[in-house]
């Protein structure tokens, strides 16, 4: 494992790990966290180690304005400033030393909608793709906020803050954040997206849902994708069978591409 820095645009410091397989390299993976989220996170964990067995060596980082140890303030944090840094460390990837071919890259949530957006924008750069959860678009996005809790969100938008705690990081989510996010929608340049695809989501995941993800799955040009839903999982995995699921999905998957 080796911790290595780079720059974004905006001069910020961002700051990954470097971890390589046991055995040969077979490909290099590029992984990005959600919102609010580092790269210690268990879902996280779960899709590094899908692609270690497989024989990818990760670049597994910290965006900025997040809750690890990269630069920013998460109170500042956007999905496009989330696809900014996703777009500044691949770029950075594929001109170290350490690089191989091909590239997969991997995201869960906003790092999910990242990684799709990624593909379309520079379908020719990756050769596998593996969302987990992704945003599908800002408006399914702000759907599944006010199914799951429609008063939470009239609050949220009426005092233009929401203030909340989870292992120990407190979130202070503006809204002026969801109208950003309104701006934002994978659907429209699906088509493009071409190469083998691997969709992961949980079935109760009530923040990107089966059916939003589904959306996406069907919108997308490939014609090597799969959809794979862990059934009983919620957005982001904590249990230890949501999260072999995970592994053995993307490992799997991998295996038979090679």
């Amino acid at each position: 494992m080796e911790k290595l820095n780079l720059q974004n645009r905006k001069g910020q410091n961002i700051v990954g790990l470097l971890e390589k397989p046991e055995g040969d390299i077979k490909g290099t993976a590029v992984l990005q966290h959600g919102w609010g989220g580092n790269k210690e996170k268990p879902t996280m964990q779960a899709i590094k180690e899908g692609f270690h067995k497989a024989g990818f060596q990760t670049f597994n980082f910290d965006v900025t304005n997040g809750s690890g140890e990269s630069d920013g303030d998460f109170e500042k944090s956007t999905l496009g400033l989330h696809w900014e840094d996703l777009e500044d460390v691949v770029k950075w990837a594929q001109e170290q030393d350490w690089f191989s071919k091909p590239l997969a890259l991997s995201g869960h949530s906003k790092g999910g909608y990242a990684v799709v957006r990624y593909v379309e924008e520079y379908p020719d750069e990756v050769d596998y793709l593996v969302p987990v959860a992704p945003v599908t678009s800002g408006k399914l996005s702000f759907e599944a906020s006010k199914m799951k809790d429609s008063e939470a969100l009239r609050k949220w938008e009426d005092e233009g803050v929401q203030v909340s705690e989870k292992d120990g990081f407190v979130k202070r989510k503006h809204w002026f954040q969801m109208e950003e996010r309104l701006q934002h929608d994978l659907l429209p340049n699906a088509k493009k997206v071409t190469i083998p695809t691997l969709f992961i989501v949980g079935s109760e995941d009530t923040s990107c849902t089966a059916g939003h993800v589904q959306l996406l799955y069907e919108a997308i040009g490939s014609e090597d994708k799969e959809l794979h839903i862990i059934d009983g999982a919620p957005h982001s995995y904590y249990e230890k069978s949501e999260q072999e699921e995970c592994t053995e999905t993307i490992t799997d998957w991998l295996t038979k591409k090679r």
